[in-house]
């Protein structure tokens, strides 16, 4: 009966499809891919017209008051894909201090009233670990997503993580690969620039 269960674990992991809260797992075969190489995307809207998504593990190297000086707050910005780079966008965990929230999944919200998280900022009122600042967003259109995945280009993983933004974004990508197993761990553990090896 045990192995019977860990079969079925095994079976819907490998064959999760792509849906709100998920994680979509970039795959070793996309490693030439600069936008999205040893990526982790949370997705937050998924519907047959299109796709949308946040990549987790790719900080830009600054911080929220770099792009709004009036913020007292210097949490790092990441960049959260290729499209709209000039746009500001957040996810959090904490809809009841950030008013017209959207829910993901889980606990985490996308978006919500931006005077009302200026303030929050303003009077340190949060942590890192409760919101997560992008610019750009990881988009795509309607079929897009499947063909790419029908490509090997992603997989789907659940998100499992209790605070999926005080994840250490070296190792992130890395861990989801072990996690999965088989050929992966040998990718998992492959460098960052072949030349080195």
């Amino acid at each position: 009966m045990y192995i019977f269960f860990l079969y079925l674990k095994f079976y819907l992991n490998k064959h999760l499809k792509p849906s709100k809260g998920k994680l979509l797992i970039a795959e070793p075969a996309i490693l030439n891919d600069s936008s999205f190489n040893r990526t982790i995307v949370l997705l937050t809207e998924h519907t047959p017209n299109n796709t949308v998504g946040f990549i987790l593990n790719r900080p830009l190297g600054y911080t929220i008051h770099d792009v709004m000086p009036e913020l007292d707050c210097f949490f790092p910005l990441y960049q959260g894909g290729p499209v709209e780079q000039d746009n500001l966008y957040f996810v959090h965990t904490i809809p009841d201090l950030i008013p017209d929230s959207i829910e993901v999944a889980n606990g985490i919200y996308w978006g919500g009233d931006f005077e009302s998280l200026k303030n929050l900022l303003n009077t340190n009122a949060l942590t890192k670990s409760d919101i997560r600042f992008f610019l750009g967003y990881s988009g795509w259109a309607k079929h897009q997503l499947d063909q790419e995945m029908n490509q090997n280009s992603w997989f789907v993983s659940e998100n499992d993580f209790e605070n999926i933004f005080s994840m250490d974004d070296n190792s992130l990508w890395k861990n989801k690969l072990l996690q999965k197993g088989g050929d992966y761990k040998l990718w998992a553990n492959a460098p960052k620039d072949f030349n080195l090896n």
